[in-house]
């Protein structure tokens, strides 16, 4: 009797034990479950704070429109135009570095908001949501003062080197008949490279955009020129990926605004000497 009493007692003891350790399983659950809807409320309002970001894609190699200064900064006259315009807008403004050749995959992927980096236009038209043209530029060569080229003519049989993926390359695949000419067409993924090649000797000319030329030329104080006959014509805009037409407008309301107030005149002359862009103009 004292035996089945024990054991009920022992039973009841056991069930009110594993109900407990239930209830106490139950109520971490809850909390667990709890923590994870005020983390995802906290990841959505992080989510929608990103939102307020203009992520800048450009070419860290690529003076004077984006290139790392001697502090270490990234800067650049366009990276000058785009963090005013994301001051304007009230974003926070982030300069993102991207390999040229992977630009497209960076805007598709949302590494990226746009591309704003001496950006050409031309040829690109219907690959991207552009704003309108804020500066003019051409293609053109590059190559030392005492060298025997002196017109396009010139480059028969040389060594001329290119930006992968760059305008200038486009324009040379445009015109095959000129780019036959040449003894070799190389690539390299930046005009850094490419200035250092045309130092040493490695390359007789270099293909590139008038005024990342000028400005090398100038800051590496060189013994080179730029030849007159160019290569291309075209345009500098702000792409961003096809259909982003909000933030299009948005930036393209605040480089308006900018034209009209004199705020691009200014970092214009800044950078250049004098007003380069063509807004409102």
């Amino acid at each position: 009797m004292k035996k089945r009493l024990l054991s009920a007692v022992m039973a009841s003891a056991m069930v009110l034990s594993l109900a407990a350790c239930g209830g106490a399983k139950t109520e971490t659950t809850a909390e667990k479950k709890e923590e994870t809807t005020t983390a995802g409320t906290t990841a959505a309002e992080t989510a929608e704070a990103a939102g307020g970001t203009l992520i800048v894609g450009f070419d860290q190699d690529f003076p004077p429109m984006g290139f790392v200064g001697d502090n270490g900064e990234y800067t650049g006259f366009d990276l000058d135009l785009a963090k005013e315009v994301a001051s304007r807008l009230g974003l926070e403004y982030k300069a993102q570095p991207v390999a040229w050749d992977s630009k497209d995959m960076e805007l598709e992927s949302g590494n990226i908001d746009c591309i704003w980096n001496g950006f050409t236009i031309t040829g690109r038209e219907d690959d991207y949501t552009w704003t309108t043209p804020y500066m003019a530029n051409k293609q053109v060569f590059v190559v030392a003062n005492d060298s025997d080229i002196k017109s396009q003519a010139d480059l028969a049989g040389k060594v001329v080197e290119v930006q992968a993926d760059s305008s200038a390359e486009a324009a040379l695949k445009e015109n095959q008949d000129l780019a036959n000419t040449f003894g070799q067409l190389l690539t390299t993924p930046d005009y850094n490279t490419a200035f250092m090649d045309l130092e040493q000797g490695a390359v007789d000319a270099v293909a590139m955009d008038v005024i990342v030329a000028g400005y090398q030329i100038k800051q590496r104080n060189a013994d080179f020129k730029i030849l007159d006959d160019s290569l291309s014509e075209e345009e500098y805009g702000v792409g961003f990926k096809k259909g982003n037409t909000e933030l299009r407008d948005k930036v393209q309301g605040a480089l308006e605004e900018m034209a009209a107030d004199g705020t691009l005149a200014k970092i214009s002359d800044e950078w250049f000497g004098e007003d380069v862009t063509t807004i409102g103009k």
